[in-house]
C-alpha cells in the first residue's frame, strides 16, 4: 500500500511541475496567436519528440529532455526554436516574416507573466485556505550544540541574530542562507543580547552528508509549523518573500567573494523534484506554497537576458526597437546553440551533483548523538 502511495505522491508531483511548465508556454502560445502569429509547436520537454500530434495546425508535443519547453514560432525567434527542438538549425528556404519588434517583446514576456499569473492565484488560494499554515521561525537561538562554531563563537541561548555577514537578516531561513553563502570563512554575527548589540565571529561547518553549512545552534520553537515559504498569510508578503530569495541567490551569483559558495548551494531539477515531494507528503498545502514559489523562480530566471531564456529574446528585440536594425539571424542561431549547451552542460552538473547528495542523504544512518547534531536534514527540522 505505502507504494501505492508513493507513487500517487509522485504522479501528484509530477502534474505540479508540468502546470509550471504548461502555464509559461501557454503565455507564449496565446499571445501569438492573438497577435496573428504562426504557431508550428508546442512541446512539454526539450530536444527529438517522444510523442506528437497535430492539431488546427499545431503539432503538440511531449519531447525527450524534461527541463522545460517552448511554443515554436518561426517569426519571432526560428533558430533558438530549432536549437531547442534539437534539430541545430539551418536555411529551410523560407523567408523570415519581419513582425514589429514590439509584437516579440509581448510575445517574450508573456510566458514569465503567466508564471508570476499562477503564483498570484496560489497565493490568494492559501491566504484563504484555513488549514494553511504560516509564520516565520525567527533568529532567536533556542539551543546552541556543544562543541560546535556557535558555541565557539560565544553565542548563547536567548540571543536574536541580527545580521549574518554584514547583511540584516529577519528570519532563520533567511540567516542560513547568508551561512550558505559565506560558506567556511569567517563570518561576523551581530547579536542582540541583554538589549545590546554583539559581533560575533563564526566559522561555519561544512556537512559531509548534505554539503550545506552550519553553525550548529538550533532556534526557538516555530509554534505554527510553517514551511519556510510560508512566511505570511498575506499574498503580498507570500510573493515578496519569493522574489527576495531568488534575487539574493543572483546577488550572490554576480559578487565575486560569494559567487564560489553560492554556486556550491545551487540546487537543480533533482532537488526542486525532491523539496516538491517532500513538501506535498508533509502537507498538500505546504506543497501548494512550494509550486507558488517554484513559479516566481522560474519568471524572474526566464527574463534574464540569456539566450534561450525568453530574456534573450527580449533583449534582442530590445536592440532592434532601439537601433532600428535586427542581429542576423545566423548570429542569433550560433549564439543560441552555444547557451543551450552551456544550459544543459550546467544543468547536467546539478543533476549529477543533487543525485549524489541525495543518494548519501538517503543512505545516511546517524550511529550516534553527534552525527543526529551533524546533519540537521535528518533530526528534527533543527534547520
Amino acid at each position: 500500500m505505502e507504494i501505492l502511495v508513493t507513487i500517487a505522491y509522485i504522479c501528484v508531483c509530477v502534474l505540479l511541475f508540468a502546470l509550471a511548465i504548461i502555464i509559461h508556454e501557454f503565455g507564449h502560445f496565446i499571445v501569438a496567436l492573438k497577435l496573428g502569429l504562426r504557431v508550428d509547436a508546442f512541446s512539454v520537454g526539450f530536444g527529438p519528440a517522444l510523442w506528437k500530434r497535430r492539431v488546427n495546425g499545431v503539432e503538440y508535443r511531449i519531447s525527450a529532455i524534461p527541463l522545460g519547453g517552448y511554443v515554436s514560432i518561426p517569426d519571432v525567434d526560428p533558430e533558438g526554436t530549432k536549437a531547442l527542438e534539437g534539430s541545430g538549425g539551418g536555411d529551410d528556404g523560407e523567408e523570415r516574416a519581419r513582425i514589429p519588434a514590439w509584437k516579440e517583446i509581448l510575445v517574450g514576456a508573456a510566458g514569465p507573466m503567466m508564471n508570476v499569473v499562477l503564483a498570484v492565484v496560489i497565493a490568494v488560494v492559501l491566504s484563504l485556505a484555513p488549514g494553511a499554515r504560516f509564520g516565520e521561525l525567527s533568529t532567536e537561538i533556542g539551543m546552541v550544540l556543544p562543541d560546535g562554531p556557535a558555541a565557539a563563537a560565544g553565542m548563547h541561548k536567548g540571543d536574536v541574530v541580527k545580521s549574518v555577514g554584514g547583511h540584516a537578516v529577519r528570519t532563520w531561513t533567511e540567516m542560513m542562507t547568508e551561512i550558505q553563502i559565506n560558506a567556511g570563512s569567517e563570518t561576523p554575527f551581530v547579536v542582540l543580547r541583554d538589549g545590546a548589540e554583539t559581533t560575533l565571529k563564526v566559522v561555519p561547518k561544512r556537512d559531509d552528508v548534505t554539503g550545506a553549512w552550519y553553525i550548529l545552534a538550533l532556534s526557538v520553537t516555530n509554534a505554527t509549523g510553517a514551511a519556510a515559504w510560508m512566511p505570511d498569510r498575506s499574498p503580498l508578503r507570500q510573493l515578496a518573500w519569493d522574489a527576495g530569495s531568488i534575487f539574493r541567490v543572483l546577488k550572490g551569483l554576480v559578487t565575486p567573494k560569494e559567487v564560489k559558495a553560492t554556486s556550491a548551494a545551487l540546487g537543480g531539477p533533482v532537488m526542486i523534484a525532491e523539496g516538491l515531494y517532500r513538501q506535498v507528503r508533509r502537507d498538500p498545502l505546504d506543497g501548494l506554497g512550494f509550486l507558488r514559489f517554484l513559479n516566481v523562480n522560474l519568471a524572474i530566471l526566464n527574463l534574464l537576458p540569456i539566450p534561450v531564456l525568453d530574456g534573450g529574446l527580449i533583449l534582442f528585440s530590445l536592440i532592434a526597437l532601439v537601433f532600428r536594425r535586427r542581429i542576423p539571424d545566423v548570429v542569433v542561431k550560433y549564439v543560441s546553440l552555444a547557451f543551450m549547451v552551456l544550459l544543459m552542460g550546467l544543468m547536467g552538473i546539478l543533476i549529477i551533483r543533487d543525485s549524489w547528495r541525495s543518494y548519501k542523504i538517503h543512505t545516511f544512518k546517524p550511529d550516534t548523538e553527534e552525527n543526529v547534531h551533524a546533519n540537521p536534514d535528518k533530526s528534527a527540522e533543527s534547520r
